[in-house]
Formats: structure tokens, C-alpha cells, sequence
């Protein structure tokens, strides 16, 4: 394995975990660290959580906004359980399966470019028990009792 690969092998580990621990822990500027500063985000949470027509957000501003809210609204289906890592030495993938040991948890795909250590490109890949979550609009929750939008 070359020196290079290594590296971004290290990088790519380090981002799984602490990306993880950030979101599970709601560590808003934790999580904000492992983007660089003109990172950009696409999801379908995007536009459900703020009212936009796109499901892209990019910079360090506009990615507080969405982990603010999702940091308020995680319904109690949102669980961290996973397997492992992919890497191609350009981009970091993982999935959170619906079907844990422990029931199900809503469903994604990360995929991750890095660059220079840090995330630059993230979209996120819904499954149907994740998408089911949205469509129930179990994030205008807030502590459990439904937001006046």
C-alpha cells in the first residue's frame, strides 16, 4: 500500500468515527469541523427541514442550519449502527442498514469526498424505512410533541 493510500486511509477512519460520535452526540461544531469551509451537502432532508426547493446546501452557514435542526428534531428511530467502511482513496461510503440487532433504524448511504483531510463533498442516500420517516414528518418533532410550522 502506497504512502498516499495509507493516509487517506487514516483520514478516511478518522472521519468515520468522528463523524458518528458528532452526530450521535449533537456536536454541532464537532461535526462542522470535519466539513471544509465551502463543503457542500445534498439530501432530501434538505428541503423537508428547510423549506427549500433544492436538497443541497453548501458552506459552513447554511450546513449549521441543517444541523441545528436535525440536531433538535433526531426522532428516536435515528440509531448508529453500522458495519464498516469503503474507501477508494478518494471517497469514504458507508451504509446505516434498516435491520440492526437491535430492530430498525431508518436507513441511509453517506458518501464522502475528501479532500486535504476533510469532508468537501457529502450526499446522503435515504432507504424506504428512512424515507417512511419524512414522509410521517417525524423531524417537526421537537422533544417528542409536533412543531407549529
Amino acid at each position: 500500500m502506497s504512502e498516499h493510500t495509507e493516509r487517506f486511509r487514516l483520514e478516511a477512519e478518522r472521519i468515520y468515527v468522528e463523524w458518528d460520535k458528532m452526530l450521535s452526540s449533537n456536536n454541532i461544531d464537532g461535526l462542522l469541523a470535519l466539513y471544509t469551509n465551502d463543503a457542500t451537502i445534498e439530501s432530501p432532508l434538505i428541503p423537508h427541514l428547510l423549506g427549500t426547493e433544492r436538497g443541497v446546501c453548501k458552506g459552513h452557514r447554511e450546513l449549521r442550519l441543517l444541523i441545528e435542526k436535525v440536531a433538535e428534531r433526531k426522532p428516536p428511530s435515528r440509531k448508529y449502527y453500522r458495519k464498516g467502511f469503503f474507501t477508494d482513496g478518494k471517497t469514504l461510503m458507508w451504509e446505516y442498514p434498516r435491520a440492526t440487532p437491535s430492530g430498525d433504524q431508518m436507513d441511509f448511504v453517506e458518501v464522502m469526498e475528501i479532500k486535504e483531510g476533510l469532508i468537501w463533498y457529502h450526499r446522503v442516500y435515504w432507504g424506504w424505512f428512512g424515507f417512511k420517516t419524512i414522509q410521517e414528518d417525524a423531524y417537526h418533532h421537537v422533544n417528542g410533541r409536533m412543531e407549529n410550522r
